[in-house]
């Protein structure tokens, strides 16, 4: 891959990661129930991927991939939809039980299963370098986590931190499913696609729970909103540099996200950033930065050896 394209790649990824690190803040903030918060940040998100499926006559299509609703979507499409919908709702309950520091950074454990299977599977072999970045920015994460732990506002935080945990194993599923799904067809259909799937999925777990449905106040209706807008542009950047990034690299680099959500909790919700918060923002951030430049010098041309 050419430098250009690789460095245009991270950055939309690193836009992206940013912008989904607001996405607990409005769930907190959403007044529906949590599965209900993900349907609606689907079924809203819906309509602008539609339109965005459709390639602008001035942009060339990538040559053998797949931009029409008209085709059959692929199986590993779908099942990212299955895998995000259940994502989405083992991780908004974990934000209404602990803090969103906690919540994000437990959710986002997922590049050490990513890392393994992307390794297995795709035959990514990580780079030495990128191992040391992955075992720095995850034990940051521990730490930003350990950090928050005391100033925690959840109702049950050994509950919520449990289930923010779980996700990651449901956001490695989606991550590798996408990446499969990115072979042949463009962001956009994939993530419409797999929207599409999650949004009744989420809704089957929201009536099965006995959940209030419609938000109950504006604030609650703005969130939901927004949620969409973060999923749109969010996950759809990460979709898009799934297309062109090793798995382990993208997994790896959304751990700015926690880092996000803690400052951004920070602001408003006065969950406290303490020093071990600090440290750990430092460590994870350090280590995604190392893991990149390790990633970035593997994509680099080797100079031909004169005979």
């Amino acid at each position: 891959m050419e430098t250009k394209t690789y460095n245009r790649a991270l950055i939309v990824l690193i836009i992206g990661a940013c912008i989904i690190g607001f996405a607990p803040i409005l769930v907190r903030l959403s007044s529906a129930g949590s599965a209900a918060t993900g349907f609606w940040r689907m079924l809203i998100a819906l309509p602008v991927l539609a339109i965005l499926t459709r390639p602008s006559k001035t942009a060339p299509m990538t040559p053998g991939l797949d931009f029409s609703l008209k085709s059959p979507p692929s199986m590993v499409a779908l099942l990212a939809g299955l895998a995000f919908a259940a994502d989405l709702a083992f991780w908004h309950y974990g934000i209404a039980n602990t803090t969103v520091a906690n919540a994000t950074v437990l959710g986002n454990l997922t590049p050490i299963v990513v890392t393994a299977v992307a390794w297995i599977v795709f035959r990514e072999v990580p780079q030495r370098l990128f191992l040391v970045g992955l075992v720095l920015a995850i034990s940051g994460a521990f730490t930003l986590a350990h950090g928050a732990a005391s100033a925690a506002h959840g109702r049950n935080t050994v509950l919520g931190d449990a289930l923010s945990a779980g996700t990651a194993v449901w956001y490695a599923l989606y991550f590798l499913a996408v990446r499969k799904a990115r072979q042949t067809a463009s962001a956009p259909l994939v993530m419409f696609w797999s929207s599409l799937v999650a949004a009744p999925t989420l809704l089957v777990v929201a009536l099965f729970l006995h959940e209030p449905l419609l938000p109950n106040t504006l604030i609650g209706a703005l969130a939901c909103i927004g949620l969409a807008g973060v999923h749109v542009a969010g996950q759809g950047s990460i979709a898009w540099a799934l297309g062109r990034l090793p798995t382990a690299t993208t997994a790896l680099v959304v751990l700015v996200q926690p880092v996000v959500a803690a400052c951004v909790g920070w602001m408003l919700f006065a969950e406290a950033i303490g020093p071990w918060q600090v440290l750990g923002g430092v460590m994870t951030l350090s280590g995604v930065a190392l893991a990149q430049w390790s990633s970035s010098r593997a994509q680099e041309p080797k100079p031909i050896e004169a005979n």
